[in-house]
């Protein structure tokens, strides 16, 4: 058997990873993702991954670690030494980056600099390539409704956002200083059946789905005016996965090009398990009803953001010309999938 590609990826639990793990082993590569210690297993998405140890040829390895500790980065990078590393590792809830900023911080952004750093250290330059897992939120106040590309102007709006325009910056940075093969993917929201259930369009799929089966419960929202490019996962990963295949390194956005609000998504949820939703009412107090009068969705404002992002839309010309990447599913096709029963 001919050499192997290794690749290694941080987040490698999460929904980003889960599909770009399979997307490698498709691909004959030998995969090892880190995942932190924790008392439960965390490993759901990837489990059907999972081979004995005893068997020849393990595609899939796992290793403990963490964002926050450049010397098991190190330890790691150098005992693997891969090929590729995609760091997809984050908190990655919008959300939540407003009560835990400083985590926020430390993971997202100087997590992303530990592991440039160790390619560095290590004299890794030429035998790795990087890639970053950078994010539309760093656009954050867009200027206006125009799409947005790889020239567009950042402002980001939340600590998320922040620490996520560090990343990228620093990964610019050390292509430049260092040579190193590092390269960004500014991905507009993608979701899928795996996507968490604190994450709107998931929370939206899974109570809709327990009403169709008679649950009396009410579903809060946060902003439902707020606009978004929505696709799915797998066809992102494979962007990811294409932009360290081509000659240069590069930073490129990936998104559908069409946009979505929250309740256009809950909208489009609702009719297909066939519960028609008209709205009644206007900002906090609008509430969405079913034919028989009862409120099924209304606004919570615990829910908005201290600071808003109404509205996003991606240009990934650049990605669909150079690496000859375009999204397969539409938010109906993704729509789709979500509400399968789980397997």
């Amino acid at each position: 058997m001919g050499y192997r590609k290794k690749a290694l990826i941080t987040g490698i639990t999460g929904q980003d990873g889960s599909y770009l793990a399979e997307l490698l082993i498709e691909k004959g590569y030998e995969v090892h993702g880190i995942k932190r210690r924790s008392s439960s297993l965390n490993t759901a998405r990837i489990d059907h991954l999972y081979q004995d140890p005893h068997e020849n040829n393990i595609f899939l390895h796992l290793h403990y670690g963490d964002m926050t500790d450049s010397t098991n980065l190190i330890r790691l990078i150098s005992e693997i030494q891969p090929d590729e590393i995609y760091n997809l590792a984050a908190q990655s809830h919008v959300q939540v980056s407003f009560e835990t900023a400083e985590y926020t911080a430390n993971v997202d952004a100087l997590g992303t600099l530990r592991i440039l750093e160790a390619i560095r250290v290590l004299g890794f330059e030429n035998k790795c390539k990087f890639y970053q897992a950078s994010t539309s939120e760093m656009f954050g106040l867009a200027k206006s409704k125009a799409s947005l590309n790889e020239s567009s102007p950042f402002y980001p709006r939340s600590p998320y956002g922040v620490a996520k325009l560090y990343s990228h910056w620093i990964t610019v940075n050390y292509r430049e200083a260092y040579g190193i093969f590092a390269c960004s993917g500014i991905l507009f929201n993608h979701e899928s059946s795996r996507r968490g259930e604190t994450f709107v369009t998931q929370k939206i799929v899974e109570a809709g789905k327990r009403m169709a089966r008679g649950s009396e419960e009410i579903l809060y929202l946060g902003n439902l005016d707020a606009i978004r490019d929505w696709g799915h996962a797998k066809d992102y990963v494979e962007g990811m996965w294409r932009i360290l295949q081509h000659s240069e390194p590069d930073d490129y956005v990936l998104a559908t090009g069409i946009s979505a609000s929250v309740r256009d998504f809950a909208d489009k949820v609702f009719k297909k398990l066939n519960i028609e939703i008209s709205w009644e009412g206007s900002g906090l107090n609008q509430v969405g009803k079913n034919r028989f009068g009862k409120t099924l969705i209304a606004i919570d404002p615990k829910y908005f953001r201290l600071t808003e992002v109404p509205f996003l839309l991606g240009d990934s010309n650049k990605a669909r010309t150079i690496l000859k990447w375009k999204p397969t599913y539409d938010l109906d096709s993704l729509i789709n999938e979500m509400l399968e029963p789980k397997s």
